[in-house]
């Protein structure tokens, strides 16, 4: 017997195996991924990677009130609405050594962590807009009495460095040191620590920075043309430590970058459907619950997404990216203190 054409029986079956298997396959990932008991796995694992705080509780009343604003009309008897109300966070980068993946990335010494990052995110009532306030780690504050978790509290500090406070005592000092220069009411914390960093950046399949002038940090064994690039993990992590190589190598410069870098994020992660890709989708849960610290009130993967899903209406070019005002320190020309009354008045607006 002669062989058959491409079109006919043989053909035929082969196109339907060829249907068959593509069908199974795409049956057998979203078994994996949305199946109810490989769904359950991937929620436990995913909610048992997030570490938590209890600032609220360490901390007490003697805070900055909540800001008070009025409940959305509710979007049905049935519904639950997403919250609409305004909102600030303190988010910290961490240089925590600790750990293979953190001491390859970071370098140094393995002892100890500071935050070397960190932005005061405020939501505005709706979730439409944004402003995210650097703080300088090299601002000279006066730095609260903190409690710590072995008991006992840290002593009053005067001009002491602003990033000094995560060191002496965790993320509930740096709660309460930045409550104390801005009388802002941080509403929850939320710290990322350098692998996670690096690892969200290569699940989002990197992101696209354009650099205003070259680079070349020892420090962060970064080397860079002016110019547009695609950065992967490890690059963009050594862009947001970058200091030495721009500017006049202090903090202000590499503030610049860190902001460039949360623009990048944002549009990123807006131009990347995850939803139609699942594997892509939980190696970005994987990586952004794997490195997080955050308060009680959102160490749940349900508490995540819902902050997420009410962002859902916030767009990167919504997104105002400022710098605590700050001038040089008369006492040191290596440290700033905050400019006023122009930083007073910032954080008025954030109330």
């Amino acid at each position: 017997m002669s062989g058959r054409d491409e079109n006919g029986d043989d053909g035929r079956r082969a196109g339907r195996r060829s249907r068959v298997l593509k069908t199974a396959g795409l049956v057998l990932a979203g078994a994996l991924v949305l199946g109810t008991g490989a769904a359950g796995w991937v929620f436990w694992h995913l909610n048992d990677n997030i570490q938590s705080v209890d600032i609220d509780s360490a901390l007490g009343d003697d805070r900055p009130p909540r800001a008070v604003t009025t409940p959305s009309p509710s979007a049905g008897a049935s519904a639950s609405p997403l919250p609409t109300n305004s909102l600030n966070i303190l988010v910290l980068g961490s240089d925590s050594r600790s750990g293979e993946e953190n001491q390859e990335l970071g370098g140094g010494s393995s002892a100890g962590a500071r935050s070397d990052t960190a932005m005061v995110v405020h939501l505005d009532a709706g979730r439409t807009s944004a402003t995210v306030v650097s703080i300088p780690r090299d601002t000279l504050v006066t730095r609260p009495s903190c409690p710590l978790s072995s008991g006992g509290s840290t002593a009053v500090a005067y001009r002491a460095m602003f990033n000094s406070a995560y060191s002496v005592g965790g993320p509930v000092c740096a709660v309460k040191t930045v409550e104390s220069i801005t009388d802002v009411r941080m509403d929850h914390y939320i710290e990322i620590d350098f692998s996670g960093f690096a690892k969200l950046v290569d699940a989002l399949g990197g992101v696209t920075v354009t650099t205003d002038e070259d680079i070349d940090d020892e420090s962060s064994h970064l080397t860079l043309e002016a110019g547009t690039h695609h950065l992967d993990g490890k690059t963009a992590l050594a862009l947001a430590r970058t200091r030495h190589g721009i500017g006049d190598g202090s903090d202000l410069g590499r503030i610049g970058l860190q902001q460039k870098l949360v623009k990048a994020l944002l549009e990123q992660i807006s131009s990347t459907d995850l939803l139609t890709d699942p594997t892509r989708l939980y190696q970005v849960a994987d990586a952004v619950t794997g490195s997080l610290t955050t308060d009680t009130g959102l160490d749940s993967l349900s508490e995540l997404m819902s902050l997420g899903e009410s962002l859902k209406g916030l767009s990167s070019q919504e997104v105002k990216t400022v710098m605590m005002p700050v001038v040089p320190a008369a006492s040191d020309a290596n440290r700033v203190v905050a400019d006023e009354p122009e930083a007073s008045e910032l954080w008025e607006s954030l109330r």
